[in-house]
């Protein structure tokens, strides 16, 4: 299974699980894929050649299957927009030993609970991420899909959040004080 696209996104904040699904449930969100738990690792090269192209290699791991995602360069937007290729893999173990020996290596790994939610007859999807910083939700989708979902559900322009969760864990980090390396439980 091979997948390539466009991923344009937002993330918005919840206060927590219950507000969140309450509020997708009067948007007429029903859920599409149930709770499931999710460790993702991100990998880069010793000298960050892809956090330096503003790019990503993922290996996540999900349910029993294994998923290589890479990301390329956002570009400038109300929206987080990028290229998103994926690629479903055998096995997890050897995908890794595959990045390492093409040169590159874990440097960030983060999980977390998510719940896929779509609306009937629409091409969007919600997501509720349950993660060890906090509860968000992530609207998937066309740009003018993301801003009807989200003013129906009370948001506003100014509540999205384009940053990934690796920036958002190192801000919680800086504030919180902490020097925990990854976004785990």
């Amino acid at each position: 299974m091979a997948r390539g696209t466009q991923e344009v996104e937002v993330k918005l904040p919840v206060a927590d699980v219950q507000s969140a699904k309450r509020m997708l449930y009067r948007a007429g969100f029903r859920v599409h894929k149930r709770r499931l738990f999710e460790d993702k690792t991100i990998f880069d090269t010793p000298d960050e050649t892809l956090l330096k192209a503003r790019s990503m290699l993922r290996l996540r791991e999900a349910g029993g299957k294994a998923i290589v995602t890479v990301k390329g360069a956002p570009i400038e937007s109300k929206h987080k927009v990028r290229e998103e290729l994926e690629v479903e893999v055998s096995h997890a173990g050897t995908t890794r030993l595959i990045f390492d020996r093409l040169g590159f290596r874990p440097v960030f790994r983060y999980q977390k609970y998510r719940t896929e939610y779509k609306q009937p007859s629409r091409s969007g999807t919600a997501t509720l991420d349950e993660t060890p910083i906090g509860v968000y939700m992530e609207l998937e989708g066309l740009p003018a899909w993301i801003d009807r979902a989200a003013r129906k559900m009370g948001y506003q322009e100014k509540d999205y959040i384009t940053d990934s969760y690796g920036r958002l864990f190192r801000q919680w980090r800086e504030k919180n004080l902490l020097d925990q390396p990854d976004m785990v439980w």
